[in-house]
């Protein structure tokens, strides 16, 4: 058994094991899987010094304070029994860093099987580099998938030159989470949103890099990857109807190749780190179905005060329309064991 199988069965019995019987069922009413958060470890930041990386000038944010014991407190005020960890951002292309990054976060998940797993970080756009970190970092370090950027250093997901990374990754059904990063080129002074990422670019350029895979087709090309779109689908919400119309416009005008843009996007998967009362969870669902919704809290970048206060609010909504168990459990074990 690999460490990737390994950590597999640990979330399984965890969660009670394929053979469920409904008291324990019963029993996991409140339990939480966090497909949204991050670990900043030493490996990250010494690269980020190594690479002349400054967090705080890209990023508008500064890194925040992190340690396992604050998050395994922070998990167990949360309800939350296991959490996937990645890579915080700034997003870091350089494949040794990469290497030492997907190390240190395989180490500390054996030091916490039952708490912790981990996405791998990939150096992209880098193709061949990219090819070798995954099947190290899944069949040799126990990585439950990989984080991939919005865009790295301007290449977009869906853009061809990645299509024989994804290519690798459908082939082993892959989990893959998108976490945004800023384009490369922003209105840095004099307007707000170009100061601090999280306000508008994060989400931003989620949505450009979800509906670029969308329009080149990259979900219907590599149908089996599990992908995640972060922080309640962005502006995808909106994007919808918008971009569904654009799209079969511009394939009737031979301006693009036509695509099954609903169904693509019914394959996505989406987590709820954000802001999800009272308006985006519902906004959601307009997009979505209940079986595509997993929870995420964004820790550390958000403080545990506050997840803790939302998420006081969400579960009692989800409390409300039966839904704890869909979105907590259900629905994380379908992604993570299908």
């Amino acid at each position: 058994m690999n460490r990737r199988e390994f950590l597999k069965l640990t979330l399984a019995l965890t969660l009670g094991g394929l053979t469920m019987t409904a008291e324990a069922a019963e029993k996991l009413s409140a339990r939480t899987i966090d497909f949204h958060a991050h670990a900043i470890l030493p490996g990250y930041v010494d690269a980020l010094k190594a690479l002349n990386i400054d967090a705080t000038a890209e990023e508008g944010f500064p890194l925040p304070k992190w340690s396992v014991a604050e998050h395994l407190q922070f998990m167990d005020a949360a309800g939350i029994d296991f959490t996937i960890l990645s890579m915080a951002t700034p997003h870091i292309s350089d494949s040794v860093a990469a290497r030492t990054i997907n190390e240190e976060f395989a180490k500390l998940c054996r030091q916490y099987p039952r708490r912790f797993g981990f996405v791998a970080t990939l150096p992209l756009p880098n193709v061949e580099g990219s090819i070798k970190e995954f099947y190290y970092a899944t069949e040799k370090l126990g990585a439950l998938g990989v984080k991939v950027a919005s865009n790295s250093d301007g290449v977009y997901l869906g853009d061809e030159r990645l299509a024989p990374i994804f290519s690798e990754l459908n082939k082993r059904n892959a989990l893959v989470i998108i976490h945004p990063s800023p384009a490369r080129s922003l209105p840095r002074s004099g307007v707000v949103t170009g100061k601090v990422m999280a306000l508008f670019e994060y989400p931003a350029d989620t949505t450009r890099a979800v509906l670029n895979m969308l329009a080149n087709g990259t979900l219907e090309k590599f149908p089996r990857l599990k992908v995640i779109v972060p922080h309640c689908g962005s502006f995808l919400p909106y994007m919808k109807q918008r971009a569904g119309a654009m799209f079969q416009m511009l394939a009737s005008m031979n301006l693009m190749e036509p695509v099954n843009f609903a169904a693509s996007l019914g394959k996505l998967f989406f987590d709820t780190a954000g802001d999800p009362m009272p308006e985006q969870f519902d906004m959601l669902l307009q997009i979505t179905s209940l079986d595509k919704i997993i929870f995420g809290t964004d820790y550390p970048y958000v403080p545990a005060s506050i997840i803790l206060s939302k998420k006081k609010i969400f579960d009692a909504e989800l409390m409300r329309r039966g839904l704890t168990n869909k979105i907590y459990v259900d629905n994380a074990r379908t992604l993570l064991g299908g």
